[in-house]
């Protein structure tokens, strides 16, 4: 990410730093309509992903709309007739899982065909070798039109299917399919998948996994297997997932080049096809091509609950309850100074919203932490810094509905915070100590070291790119029509420019806990503290 970092792929750079999306999205469509059609087989051959069984295979990305489906993916240009192969030789990929509104009875099963196939299904069962019947998969093409030269149009076909009325604590096995392709029979055991349902009660200690900023790497994919083995209940994401939309600069070589999307769902299926991976949206995921407010390419390729302000304008704003913590994912974008092109898009719904969900959740029986996520970091010293929108809006919500623990992206760094209370410390939280949120105030923690090229912070680090010593740093914050406001930072505590992510447990009980724990891709623990209901 950089200053600029604006999904402004055909646009000239000054003249998308002035543009809303909205306005860049009429731009491309209106530029795009007079071009002539590039619909077609991609030339180049094909991309190495990993197919449901595991294997590496060579799939070629071609030209394809759904038969029997809705129709042809939208964008100008022709029809073209479907591509047309034996179901059996299609092998889906990239399977990734997200909770409904309720993850004790709900799952959401994504994955990706290479060509159009027939009547797309999951089967689901208590044993892996006794799958039940077929539920009937949702079709979501999606096209993407040729934005420069170099890159031609893809067309990439999104399958989705809604698993309600589950058991809740309960382990299922599933695999999807399609006509000629039966997860269920001897030859495809191996693509079988499993997930487990939150638990019915409060009582069960269980892990969850945070990052944001992953993009296609070697360290991205470092990061998922070090914390499959943390074993999570589920994995939220803040944001900046791919990187389809590589620097935002604005020059020739930057183009939008939706085959990214088929390598990272590749890279991520080993964790995000038996953890469910729950995302939210950062700036580079804000795609103008596709719909007014560039999230029509995330409603594509994501089910996620739909229990926020506006789930079709909104998608990544929602909420959840798993066992004893509410989560709650929100959408910066809608009020960040910084990055201002989708700056007030729900006019102000999704704080409202907000402001109801924190009251739900503060007063619900059984709840004893309140986590929430979203990508612009409402404190940091690193590149971008902080985003005085996202404090202008929500830090006075947090406080007042004593939210545990916030959790950003957005810097490819990990730091964290003293606990705050109106923006400033109230105590010193050492690595290894507790806090009493009631009492001291909210923790904030950027994990922005998925996977993407890493930033640094603007005094050297003493120790390893680590230290928990520091009291003050230079720094500023976002403000109005992106100017620069100095901060005096008195609230860093640990800062780390390694990749890594967060392992969070929840310890219910008599007096409940989350330890939170950061991890380097070593898998060196690289600061921990502990929360506790005050």
């Amino acid at each position: 990410m950089t200053a600029n970092d604006l999904p402004r792929v055909g646009i000239p750079a000054r003249l998308a730093a002035r543009m809303s999306m909205p306005e860049q999205h009429a731009y491309l469509r209106e530029k795009l309509s007079r071009r002539p059609s590039r619909r077609g087989v991609l030339r180049g051959g094909g991309l190495i992903v990993a197919g449901a069984t595991g294997a590496t295979g060579l799939i070629s990305a071609s030209q394809a709309t759904l038969d029997g489906g809705p129709g042809a993916a939208t964008g100008p240009g022709p029809v073209t007739s479907p591509v047309r192969v034996d179901g059996s030789r299609v092998a889906p990929f990239g399977r990734h899982l997200a909770f409904g509104a309720d993850p004790k009875t709900q799952m959401r099963v994504s994955w990706q065909v290479p060509f159009a196939v027939k009547r797309p299904y999951v089967r689901v069962g208590l044993k892996p070798w006794d799958l039940g019947g077929r539920t009937e998969a949702e079709i979501r093409p999606l096209h993407t039109p040729a934005l420069s030269r170099e890159i031609p149009a893809v067309e990439q076909l999104y399958l989705h299917a809604g698993l309600d009325g589950l058991r809740p604590g309960t382990t299922y096995y599933y695999g999807v399919g399609h006509e000629g392709f039966d997860p269920a029979s001897a030859e495809r055991l191996s693509t079988v998948g499993s997930f487990t349902t939150a638990p019915a009660g409060t009582g069960e200690r269980f892990v969850f996994t945070a990052f944001g900023d992953q993009g296609v790497s070697y360290h991205a994919l470092a990061n998922d297997q070090l914390l499959l083995g943390q074993n999570p209940a589920f994995h939220l994401h803040a944001g900046d997932l791919c990187y389809a939309d590589d620097s935002g600069h604005g020059k020739e070589s930057d183009v939008y080049d939706a085959r990214v999307w088929d390598q990272f769902l590749a890279q991520t299926e080993s964790v995000a096809a038996r953890v469910p991976w729950m995302v939210t949206t950062g700036n580079h995921d804000m795609e103008a091509w596709y719909s007014p407010h560039g999230y029509a390419g995330q409603s594509a390729r994501w089910s996620l609950p739909d229990n926020g302000p506006d789930p079709e304008k909104a998608p990544g704003v929602y909420a959840f309850r798993y066992g004893n913590v509410g989560v709650v994912a929100l959408d910066a974008n809608d009020v960040s100074h910084e990055i201002p092109a989708n700056r007030g898009y729900t006019d102000g719904a999704q704080t409202r919203w907000l402001t109801r969900e924190l009251k739900r959740l503060r007063a619900a029986e059984g709840i004893d932490f309140i986590v929430v996520f979203f990508h612009h970091c409402a404190y940091s010293t690193s590149t971008h810094a902080s985003d005085g929108g996202v404090r202008e809006e929500w830090v006075t919500l947090f406080d007042a509905h004593r939210v545990d623990l916030v959790i950003n992206g957005h810097n490819h760094v990990y730091e964290r915070t003293d606990p705050l209370r109106g923006g400033r410390p109230t105590r010193k939280l050492e690595t290894g100590g507790a806090t009493e949120p009631g009492r001291d105030g909210t923790v904030y923690v950027t994990a922005g070291g998925g996977g993407r090229k890493l930033y640094d912070f603007p005094v050297p680090d003493s120790y390893e790119g680590h230290s928990d010593e520091r009291e003050s740093v230079p720094a500023f914050h976002w403000g109005e029509g992106r100017t620069r406001s100095r901060d005096h930072v008195e609230w860093s505590r640990v800062r780390y420019t390694g990749f890594s992510f967060l392992a969070v447990q929840s310890r219910p009980g008599a007096r409940p806990s989350l330890v939170v724990t950061a991890l380097a891709e070593s898998g060196r623990r690289i600061d921990h503290f502990v929360v506790r209901p005050a």
